[in-house]
């Protein structure tokens, strides 16, 4: 069998061949895992949802909406209704102000705008000190947890400010980055309120659902 001459068109001509192939292998992969990143992140988003939120049978995700909040970008809001009657929400809010810059969080309120449950999506607060933040506020010793709180009575804040709520121990701007989270997700409930989203309507014409 003849060998075949190694000369500059062979060459390109192999090389390109190469990377044709190559290009669709990467192709075929990359859709392949973006639809499984994409499905794996819809999967977290509405596990996150159960966690903060009374019981529900529609799809929050499927009817979430946005609110502008204060000083902000706009959030993210999951309302849950069961039996087509709203009996919550989760709101998706953050704070930069954290010990280590960002702190996103998943808040859920019940059908009256009291604080139901909570979840940290992502942080970078140092371990055992800030990151204690995902279940301090939970633990009912002291004046530490926020569940249940009545939001209509004033924002929380830590007991350093004046507040009521026990921050962690040595970690007073994880704290207060925390809370301000909290806040800014009952801001911009009360402002979504104005439109009737919080009881069932639709947030933007206040129709109901």
């Amino acid at each position: 069998m003849e060998k075949i001459k190694s000369t500059l068109p062979n060459i390109i001509l192999s090389l390109t061949s190469i990377c044709l192939i190559a290009g669709v292998a990467l192709s075929a992969a990359n859709k392949y895992t973006a639809s499984a990143i994409a499905a794996s992140k819809t999967l977290a988003l509405r596990n996150a949802i159960l966690q903060v939120t009374p019981a529900f049978d529609n799809n929050p995700v499927k009817e979430q909406y946005k609110i502008a909040a204060a000083a902000s970008d706009s959030l993210t809001f999951y309302p849950a209704r069961k039996g087509g009657k709203y009996v919550g929400c989760a709101v998706e809010s953050y704070s930069k102000n954290g010990f280590s810059g960002q702190i996103r969080m998943m808040i859920g309120f019940d059908e009256q705008g009291k604080v139901f449950n909570y979840t940290v999506l992502e942080h970078n607060e140092t371990p055992g000190l800030g990151s204690k933040m995902e279940a301090w506020f939970r633990e009912s010793k002291n004046r530490q947890s926020i569940i249940g709180r009545d939001m209509s009575k004033g924002l929380l804040k830590v007991n350093k400010d004046g507040g009521d709520v026990d921050g962690i121990t040595a970690a007073t701007i994880t704290s207060r980055a925390f809370l301000e989270i909290i806040n800014l997700a009952y801001a911009a409930i009360s402002e979504g309120a104005a439109n009737g989203s919080t009881t069932g309507a639709d947030p933007v014409d206040g129709t109901q659902q």
